[in-house]
């Protein structure tokens, strides 16, 4: 990244960008409304160029998506790390998320001329060649200085030195971005800050361009994701919201105005919700923070449920909790904790509320001792659907159970490979980790594990859809892409369980591994034959069946 000689930021308030919430009149709260853009004016031009600085786990998902909505938009992510930027262009992404690979593909390499027809339709749907238009690339300099809108995605860790350590974010990466593009931006150019950061980062964005760039304008605005791991893509093509925070000004405005439009291309208008920018940084902090509360509050009374025992389940609990309209069912599901980046650096004054599977159940079960025994531990990532295993619960768990000095300790995890750890043998498949164990850990919820029964995909009993008045509308047009994901949808309902029931794309094979057969575990495994389900996923009556010994997560018998 560019030089370190970033100038001193003080903490007096720019013009351009300082904003405040409204004041109340009177004793309660002012009523939240979301700034009427149409009163600005037009669009502030035609985005032709995006850039997204940084190659990561928001960067590249995030211009995927911008990019297969937008196809009249070149869309450029740039990262100094060549093996990530190779990653990105082929067919082993360096992130795993269910649906990504299919919109890079469609965005990154174009897709074929399509003609075909559907049951009982006559007219054939022409689906044209599509051209590609989203790069990944290391040319830096180059994507930014022609750019008309810049997303910064680059890494904010949480700081391990110096003031704040263990508590605040380490933006220094922010700063070196935003002194490359103070240097190389286009006058006029929009900057977008999409790392999650603290409060008052894009008034620093501000005060570093106005060092290096005084006599030139730029807006800064904040725009925070809300990607969980795992989803993604369902995210990102179906948000809850889409957070713009702008300065209060009819520049920022403007600014705003432009980059609601490049979401507007598929997002409903109503969930483009635009605020200032400071109520923007702190609403992601706020969010993760209430989530958190909540699967620290289920898992609490997981530990009451397995305490009172007579059957008490924690599974009920939440189902019956999360009927009530005021609360809702997310998040109620409980565990051995929760992990990943986000919250642990932006909840740093949470503990982790279960470092253990319950370690001392899982030995005093096997007799008091580990010692040659072997234990397989289905799951590494610290949720399913994602490959990332920063500051998953399994990796704790592990340590302590290699403490116990097993013979053996094998993991499987089909949508990443475990780093090494001190007594482990990392495995290609559930079976090699299942085969002559005691006892198995399942430790993140892939739907691999819930067994063969829980995972076979049901045919549709209804009839054959009649989709003659439906797909009148798609024939004879150029049709963006929502319209063509529905196209799919019909098919899949009348013929097809492809992820490509069109056609358009050569079809690539499956790195997720096959699911788990519990009978076949049960035959190859050890006595006792314990399972210990960490994320409740497992269906404890079949298995019991099957002879084995199963523990739960708030499960009280």
């Amino acid at each position: 990244m560019p030089s370190t000689d970033a100038p001193s930021v003080t903490s007096t308030p720019s013009s351009r960008t300082t904003a405040t919430s409204p004041i109340s009149s009177g004793c309660a709260s002012p009523e939240l409304k979301p700034v009427e853009l149409t009163s600005v004016g037009p669009n502030v031009g035609h985005v032709k160029n995006v850039c997204f600085v940084g190659a990561g786990f928001v960067g590249g998902p995030t211009a995927a998506v911008i990019a297969y909505h937008n196809p009249q938009i070149q869309v450029t992510v740039v990262d100094l790390n060549e093996e990530r930027i190779s990653a990105w262009n082929s067919s082993h992404l360096p992130i795993h998320e269910d649906g990504l690979l299919k919109v890079v593909r469609i965005a990154r390499d174009g897709t074929l001329d399509t003609i075909f027809s559907l049951p009982g339709f006559a007219d054939c749907i022409h689906l044209k060649a599509r051209q590609p238009n989203l790069m990944f690339s290391t040319a830096v300099v180059e994507a930014i200085s022609i750019s008309d809108i810049i997303f910064i995605c680059v890494n904010t860790p949480t700081k391990t030195q110096g003031l704040g350590s263990g508590a605040m974010a380490d933006i220094s990466a922010i700063e070196g971005a935003t002194r490359s593009i103070a240097k190389h931006a286009r006058p006029g150019a929009i900057i977008v800050e999409k790392s999650t950061v603290s409060c008052g980062t894009a008034r620093m964005i501000q005060e570093i361009l106005e060092y290096h760039r005084p006599e030139t304008s730029f807006e800064i605005l904040s725009n925070p994701e809300f990607l969980a791991e795992g989803t993604a893509v369902q995210d990102l093509m179906h948000p809850d919201r889409i957070l713009i925070g702008s300065a209060q000004t009819t520049p920022g405005l403007r600014a705003a105005s432009t980059l609601q439009e490049v979401y507007a291309a598929w997002v409903p208008r109503d969930r483009i919700v635009t605020v200032n920018t400071f109520s923007s940084e702190l609403s992601k902090l706020v969010a993760n923070a209430m989530l958190a509360q909540r699967i620290s509050s289920i898992n609490s009374i997981s530990a009451i449920c397995e305490g009172v025992g007579h059957g008490a389940d924690i599974g009920d609990v939440s189902l019956a909790t999360g009927k009530d309209k005021r609360l809702g069912a997310k998040f109620l599901q409980a565990g051995v904790g929760f992990g990943g980046s986000c919250f642990e650096k932006d909840i740093r004054n949470l503990a982790y509320l279960a470092a253990t599977l319950h370690l001392d159940v899982v030995v005093s079960d096997l007799n008091g001792s580990l010692r040659g025994k072997k234990i397989s531990v289905l799951g590494f990532a610290f949720k399913d659907g994602t490959n990332d295993t920063r500051n998953s619960i399994a990796v704790h768990i592990i340590k302590d159970l290699a403490n116990e000095m097993p013979r053996e300790i094998a993991i499987f995890d089909p949508g990443c490979s475990p780093t090494q750890l001190d007594r482990v043998k990392i495995c290609g498949s559930w079976r090699g980790a299942a085969q002559a164990s005691s006892a198995v850990c399942v430790l993140t919820p892939w739907k691999q594990f819930r067994g063969c029964r829980a995972a076979v995909l049901v045919k549709s009993l209804n009839k054959e859809p009649d989709v003659s008045a439906t797909v009148f509308k798609f024939v004879g047009k150029d049709l963006p892409e929502m319209d063509i994901l529905e196209l799919e949808t019909i098919v899949r309902r009348s013929a097809s369980e492809s992820e490509d029931p069109l056609g358009r794309l050569k079809p690539l094979p499956s790195h997720l591994g096959d699911v788990v057969d519990w009978a076949e575990v049960a035959e190859t495994m050890q006595e006792p034959r314990w399972v210990f389900d960490g994320r409740n996923v497992v269906d404890i009556s079949e298995l019991q069946t099957l002879g084995f010994r199963v523990k739960g997560i708030g499960k009280g018998f």
